[in-house]
């Protein structure tokens, strides 16, 4: 009886132990249970004055913590409170405007030829004839079988009828031409304006970019008229005019000295 016994405690004995070990055994901290998930947080936000809830997990946990962590870091990154309208849209990303095109010169059909003019003469079939050609001092352009045609106070359109009347006598039986302006004859500018001269005409020029072309008024310069000299057919005028004033080939544009 002794024997049994003395075999039986050792065994009692580490059955409590295992029990016991058993019972005290703890899985690590857990998260406090709350009345909404952590995934309602992130997507629908918390509520006002409500403190942010804390998660720890067990290190040897393998419930996909790290899916957890990288949904809540994806939910933490800023989002926008609201976004463009249409309107801001469609301001935003408008299709690029394009500049409109240059007006037409409008000198060609009634202006008036003169010296310092730059002509195209075409005379269709004649590679020799056809050519640049400009208006020399005496008011004439030279051409090859027929010599000097004049061209001052003509229109092109009148030149190129004199020319063909020339042809057809004794050169070209049918001839065909045709005049246009390769280059005007250059317009000048004097007096108060920093670089004072003669220049190339540009199509449609006003007396204010002429100005801008001449490096701009001095500092004594009257900047709201200016003198501007015109020749026609009738003879040369001049007058005082606003700076908006249009510019033709051969104009003077004269810049006065303010008094005060």
């Amino acid at each position: 009886m002794r024997v049994v016994l003395a075999f039986r405690l050792p065994i009692i004995a580490a059955v409590a132990a295992l029990g016991l070990s058993g019972c005290m055994q703890t899985t690590g901290p857990v998260a406090a249970a709350r009345s909404h998930s952590d995934l309602d947080y992130m997507v629908y936000g918390r509520p006002d004055n409500s403190a942010p809830r804390v998660i720890v997990s067990s290190s040897n946990a393998g419930d996909g913590g790290g899916a957890i962590a990288a949904l809540r870091a994806s939910f933490a990154a800023p989002r926008p409170s609201s976004y463009p309208s249409a309107s801001y849209a469609s301001a935003t990303y408008a299709a690029p405007a394009y500049a409109a095109a240059p007006v037409a010169v409008a000198h060609d059909a009634a202006y008036r030829l003169d010296a310092g003019d730059r002509l195209r003469v075409v005379v269709y079939g004649q590679e020799g004839l056809t050519n640049t050609y400009a208006v020399d001092a005496g008011g004439a352009i030279t051409m090859p079988l027929i010599g000097a045609v004049p061209a001052r106070g003509r229109t092109p359109a009148e030149l190129s009828a004199a020319i063909t009347a020339k042809l057809r006598k004794g050169y070209i039986r049918d001839p065909s031409v045709a005049v246009e302006i390769d280059s005007y004859r250059p317009f000048f500018i004097l007096g108060e304006v920093a670089a004072p001269g003669q220049y190339p005409y540009v199509p449609n020029m006003t007396v204010e970019s002429a100005v801008a072309i001449a490096g701009g008024f001095s500092p004594r310069a009257r900047r709201d008229s200016v003198m501007l000299t015109h020749a026609d057919r009738s003879g040369p005028m001049r007058a005082e005019v606003p700076l908006g004033t249009t510019v033709s080939p051969g104009d003077t544009v004269l810049v006065n000295e303010r008094w005060f």
